[in-house]
């Protein structure tokens, strides 16, 4: 099934996902934690992510984590998608919103409140059908037209 009732095409390369009804609500497999989980708006724009950082730009999904807690300012959070290189170290943050959610300044503010605990080189923040990434270089946060590919961030 590639888009269930009530959920849109988003920007992302459609994909067969798996998903499943159970106890009444959708189940969709995620391939990162490797288990159903419950589809959400929020949730379908994550797993068009994962299957275009893994499938378009080469992203391991043994290199991924979904939903990594981390703490800030004495506060758990919760980054949707970090993708990391082959040493572990976090490099590509992402912020999933659903696709009715404007990407705002309060949202970009959030990822890089939750960069300053990560410490990646790129972010990317998106609702599905905007998408918006970008580079940290001195300090800065540059605009990107594309998503880097995991070989380009690796220097390879």
């Amino acid at each position: 099934m590639n888009n269930p009732v009530g959920y849109p095409q988003l920007t992302f390369p459609a994909s067969d996902f798996r998903v499943v009804e159970e106890d009444g609500q959708h189940k969709i497999f995620d391939p990162v934690r490797k288990k159903f989980v419950v589809l959400t708006p929020e949730e379908w724009v994550r797993q068009h992510v994962i299957d275009y950082l893994s499938k378009q730009k080469g992203y391991p999904l043994s290199l991924l984590m979904v939903e990594k807690e981390f703490t800030y300012n004495k506060l758990s959070k919760r980054a949707d998608i970090v993708a990391c290189s082959n040493a572990g170290a976090p490099i590509l943050l992402v912020e999933c919103k659903s696709h009715d959610v404007e990407i705002t300044q309060d949202v970009f503010d959030q990822v890089v409140r939750y960069n300053l605990v990560m410490q990646v080189k790129i972010l990317l923040v998106t609702n599905g059908i905007n998408i918006y990434c970008c580079s940290l270089e001195g300090g800065e946060y540059k605009a990107l037209q594309n998503i880097p590919a995991y070989k380009e961030l690796m220097g390879e």
